[in-house]
């Protein structure tokens, strides 16, 4: 075979094989956003809030879908007190930005008191748990990063998949979407 004719075969042989993983490379991109968005206050970036934790209504203001993955943010509204049982998430640090009433956090072994405007952070892998205190409404800004499946697991809570589920159906459930129960809720202990 002719030198040059070696390398067109090669050339053409290595196109071949480039092409697929190229096309692979390309189907695997999701559509990540590539416009600006607006969510306006009190609704959300779907129309449909999620509704779950006795009271809370989350208000997605940024999805999994509009950063593959990247992120997660929602507004959660709450009125009653309390909130989720101490837990943690196996790949996902979180972020809350009180921006109305007062909620008590334990992040590890640190325990806060904080109020509007006052943000607290909860990396992965360190238990951590919230609760809604005082009357009235309360709301909070949270932010999942990497967004895992937290979004799709609020979802299916909120249409009720987890309803009559054992208590090990809920864990291994929570364990599927990232999360793992290690303690109850926190109670708050008014001082009288």
């Amino acid at each position: 075979m002719k030198r040059n004719s070696f390398i067109r075969s090669c050339l053409a042989a290595g196109a071949f094989l480039v092409t697929p993983f190229a096309t692979i490379a390309k189907s695997s991109h999701r559509d990540r956003m590539d416009k600006g968005l607006k969510i306006d206050a009190g609704k959300d970036r779907f129309g449909k809030p999620i509704s779950l934790f006795e009271g809370d209504t989350f208000y997605t203001k940024i999805s999994t879908k509009d950063t593959e993955g990247d992120i997660y943010l929602f507004e959660s509204t709450r009125i009653k007190e309390g909130g989720p049982s101490y837990h943690l998430h196996f790949d996902q640090d979180e972020y809350w930005y009180i921006l109305k009433g007062e909620f008590l956090f334990k992040v590890g072994e640190e325990t806060f008191t904080a109020k509007a405007g006052d943000t607290v952070f909860g990396p992965r892998k360190v238990p951590h748990a919230f609760s809604k205190i005082g009357k009235g409404e309360a709301k909070i800004l949270m932010f999942f990063q990497p967004a895992g499946k937290m979004e799709e697991m609020f979802r299916k809570i909120s249409e009720g998949v987890t309803k009559n589920m054992t208590d090990e159906e809920q864990d291994k459930f929570r364990e599927e979407h990232g999360i793992k129960k290690v303690g109850p809720p926190l109670k708050y202990f008014k001082k009288w």
